[in-house]
């Protein structure tokens, strides 16, 4: 089951928390989806998703942080890492996992190395294209800081996919 907890709405971007409740145990597990839509046709959005080379330019949820690093094999059972830092050198960490489905240009499924699941959808609409990006939640940090940090890093997506050129 899972149940909406609380809408947003911010720059006509829809973003929603969920909370799903396992009724086989006593645990909870919270989910959270963040979208927005893309200026560019579904090909490009894929290329600029999937591509080290570009991973490493839109990957940071802050202008003090970024991508060094990125290797991408994206096959169900392929693995995936990039290593994101604070520019100062302060702080990084990698961040990695495993692809457990890839249907190219609709779908991309995978988990991460502490176990939790991501699921991104591509919407392909003629020369735009919507990402729905649902995501477990981990334990550290709460959901509004999850969901903000990982909305910016969609939010850079879009921005670097809509001006740069195949």
């Amino acid at each position: 089951m899972v149940l909406l907890l609380k809408p947003k709405v911010k720059r006509g971007a829809k973003k929603y928390i969920f909370r799903e409740v396992n009724k086989m145990s006593t645990t909870e597990s919270f989910r959270i989806t963040i979208e927005t839509t893309v200026n560019a046709p579904v090909e490009k959005v894929w290329k600029y998703w999937s591509e080290p080379e570009h991973i490493t330019k839109w990957n940071y949820a802050s202008d003090d942080w970024h991508t060094p690093f990125a290797e991408n094999d994206l096959r169900a059972g392929g693995k995936f890492t990039s290593r994101m830092e604070a520019k100062n050198g302060s702080y990084g960490f990698d961040f990695g996992g495993v692809y457990d489905e890839v249907k190219l240009y609709e779908l991309i499924s995978y988990t991460l190395g502490d176990g939790r699941n991501v699921t991104i959808k591509f919407i392909g609409q003629e020369d735009k294209t919507k990402i729905i990006e649902t995501f477990d939640a981990e334990a550290t940090n709460s959901i509004e800081l999850q969901q903000k940090g990982w909305q910016a890093i969609l939010d850079n997506f879009k921005r670097y996919t809509e001006q740069a050129t195949i």
